[in-house]
């Protein structure tokens, strides 16, 4: 027997025997039972050393040799034919060069997982160098995953609603030209329910026989079963399926847990004010024209608000200050965050440096900024930061709310409708446009005096724009 072994052995031109020498170990059992002598199981045993290089030689390539298939399929076949020992084995296999991989890009310092939102492509279908084939989202944004080669999808190795990190292998990529078919991973097991069932067996036959009819001429006796009795207290609560149970956006839980936190942290306080839109309004309309043809862009109210907010803060620096721990920091720079909200949730870019912007840059920013927002490829780095927040809800018709305090922030600024209210005017109730103000406030660091003087100087700029000219 052991003669055959060093034959089939032997067939394995340009494999070094030391490994060879290592391949019986899951053989030692049968091979050392058939031995006849001390010298012939010492040489079994030596040979049976560690078959286990064996079950992997058909998939590693050893350097200056080539792999050598048959002499190990015939080597296994013949020790599963006289010895029945347990034998692994895989095909060898190697990476194709055709084959690259869409990976999860970086996300961010502060984001280490997302959700693999929506696939923006199908298998099979043709992709571009960094061209998106899905999108992530993540508790602030939401980030495309791009085709890191031009080629054929081949398949997606994640599904919909799986969380990923950074790095993660999202689909396979084909540098050909030919179309791949693809079953998605829910149809993985479709092919098991096209199976036809099995004949029925002639015990089923018999039971499933022509049945004898039991009944007499006796008439059933009939029960009236009463309704039953509902309590008063007890709410009739419309049936499950008229509901929807859809997975909450990680963007809207990481708006509802800042929110909350802001609630529970901040003692929040809220100051209102109402201001004359007349001659703001009146000055849009008189430069409209002459301000989008010198800087491309349309004159509108956030603008004014933004440079009303930046004087403000500049009178009253504590409004741009924050609580740290025991300190309180002043910031020397003002950086306005803008609430956008879109169809995903609310993002709040912020306008770097607003203090040295003039009214056309302000509009730039914010045109820009608010695209990114509703395009979805906002960055990260695009809204952190920010010393004060401005919100308008009255895009939306909101005449009066309270709004919450962006964290770590010290104060937000609620704009609201434009509504036509009778306002006395030098003795007389003449129509005028009218909007509510409201600043919230972190009361532990910000007095009502503060609140107030604040709010009052951009009630002062936004009724009289001069005051920004002539600084007064």
């Amino acid at each position: 027997m052991l003669g055959v072994v060093r034959r089939k052995i032997g067939g394995c031109r340009g494999v070094p025997s030391k490994i060879i020498g290592n391949s019986l170990r899951s053989a030692q059992p049968a091979v050392y039972a058939h031995a006849e002598n001390f010298s012939a199981r010492n040489e079994a045993l030596f040979l049976c050393g560690s078959y286990v290089q064996v079950k992997n030689f058909s998939h590693h390539i050893f350097q200056g040799y080539s792999p050598c298939l048959k002499p190990k399929r015939e080597f296994g076949n013949m020790l599963l034919r006289e010895y029945p020992c347990p034998i692994q084995n895989r095909m060898f296999s190697s990476e194709n060069s055709d084959l690259v991989d869409a990976l999860v890009p970086f996300m961010g310092e502060s984001i280490t997982d997302g959700t693999l939102a929506t696939f923006l492509k199908k298998p099979g279908d043709r992709v571009e160098v960094d061209e998106p084939i899905a999108q992530v989202e993540t508790d602030k944004v939401t980030i495309d995953v791009a085709s890191p080669e031009a080629g054929v999808i081949q398949k997606f190795v994640v599904k919909e609603g799986d969380t990923v990190t950074p790095g993660t292998k999202v689909a396979v990529i084909s540098k050909g030209e030919a179309s791949v078919t693809h079953v998605a991973p829910s149809e993985d097991q479709s092919g098991k329910d096209t199976q036809s069932p099995p004949p029925p067996s002639k015990t089923e036959i018999e039971v499933k026989g022509p049945k004898v009819d039991t009944s007499t001429n006796e008439k059933p006796k009939v029960i009236s079963a009463a309704p039953p009795k509902t309590s008063a207290s007890e709410p009739q609560l419309p049936p499950k399926e008229r509901e929807r149970r859809v997975p909450m956006p990680r963007l809207r839980k990481r708006v509802a847990t800042r929110l909350k936190d802001s609630q529970n942290t901040f003692a929040m306080l809220t100051t209102f004010n109402e201001v004359d839109m007349t001659n703001l309004m009146k000055l849009r309309s008189d430069y409209k024209d002459a301000f989008l043809e010198k800087h491309g862009v349309k004159l509108g109210l956030m603008s004014g608000f933004v440079k009303a907010a930046v004087s403000g803060l500049q009178n009253q620096p504590i409004i741009n200050a924050v609580i740290d721990g025991d300190d309180i920091i002043y910031r020397d720079y003002i950086d306005i965050s803008i609430a956008v909200g879109t169809s995903k949730g609310l993002v709040v870019p912020v306008i770097r440096n607003a203090d040295v912007m003039g009214f056309a840059d302000v509009e730039k920013e914010i045109n820009k900024l608010a695209r990114k927002a509703n395009d979805g490829t906002i960055s990260i780095d695009e809204m952190a930061g920010g010393t004060f927040t401005i919100s308008n809800g009255g895009v939306y018709g909101s005449l009066l709310s309270t709004p919450i305090i962006n964290p770590p922030q010290s104060a937000i600024l609620g704009m609201h409708s434009i509504v036509s209210r009778p306002v006395v005017v030098d003795g007389k109730a003449v129509p005028r446009p009218m909007m509510y103000l409201a600043l919230t406030y972190d009361h532990r660091l910000i007095d009502g005096r503060e609140a107030v003087f604040f709010l009052r100087r951009i009630k002062d700029v936004v009724e009289d724009p001069r005051r920004l000219l002539l600084d007064i």
